[in-house]
């Protein structure tokens, strides 16, 4: 887990909010991994088809409350127009991270705005 999030997440008493945590760190690690590597194994496949489909399944709940807070976050230095969390779990294989400079830019914005959803719901 991200050092900064564990710290702020040691707190957190929703165990859904645990679980976006969990699964978000996964996929964190996932494309950094594959991303430093060029290229993905099939553990690598198979730990992002697992982690994808649980984003997929989970993850609207949890796009109201990220949106305001992803809009404030940039990507390259510039203004996200999408939401970053949706666009890392788009692709459909962790291959697709390989070389994805797109992809990489967007895990920044995405933790920034995990890590003000954290604080939001200790106070």
């Amino acid at each position: 887990m991200n050092p900064f999030t564990k710290s702020l997440a040691a707190q957190v008493r929703s165990q859904q909010l645990r679980q976006l945590i969990e699964h978000w760190d996964a996929l964190e690690v996932l494309v950094i991994r594959v991303f430093r590597a060029k290229t993905a194994t099939e553990q690598d496949e198979q730990t992002y088809a697992t982690v994808r489909a649980w984003l997929i399944e989970n993850y609207s709940p949890w796009a109201v409350e990220l949106a305001p807070l992803w809009q404030h976050a940039l990507r390259g230095g510039k203004p996200l127009q999408d939401d970053p969390f949706q666009f890392l779990f788009q692709p459909e294989h962790a291959q697709d991270f390989v070389g994805s400079w797109a992809h990489m830019q967007a895990l920044p914005a995405a933790r920034e705005a995990l890590n003000r959803l954290v604080i939001g719901a200790q106070l």
